[in-house]
């Protein structure tokens, strides 16, 4: 398995044994040292903060939701169970800005 920044998986976090959806911002790196990604989880909670990047309408989630940076976090990929859809080249692009504020990082590129 080699997920790919920008798509969307259901993941076991381990929150009461539920699956929740996630977006991948790993880079693609195709010999990494370990088997995890980074990951930013999706939330229907949105709050309206530099943390958090709108998704548009995506047709295998119910409701609208946001990917919530300030919740980055790694897990195995073992613990990727599906696959269930890719952002745009356009939202990867503002998750990346939204890591960078996170992170108080400076992006050297667009």
């Amino acid at each position: 398995m080699n997920p790919r920044p920008g798509e969307i998986w259901l993941a076991d976090l381990g929150l009461a044994a539920k699956t929740r959806p996630v977006v991948i911002v790993s880079r693609e790196d195709p010999d990494p040292p370990r088997s995890l990604v980074l990951y930013a989880p999706l939330t229907t909670q949105r709050r309206d903060s530099p943390y958090e990047v709108p998704l548009p309408r995506l047709a295998f989630l119910d409701r609208e939701s946001v990917a919530n940076v300030q919740g980055l976090g790694s897990l195995p990929t073992v613990r990727l169970e599906r696959k269930i859809g890719k952002v745009s080249a356009a939202v990867m692009e503002q998750l990346k800005d939204a890591l960078a504020f996170a992170l108080d990082l400076k992006r050297l590129s667009g």
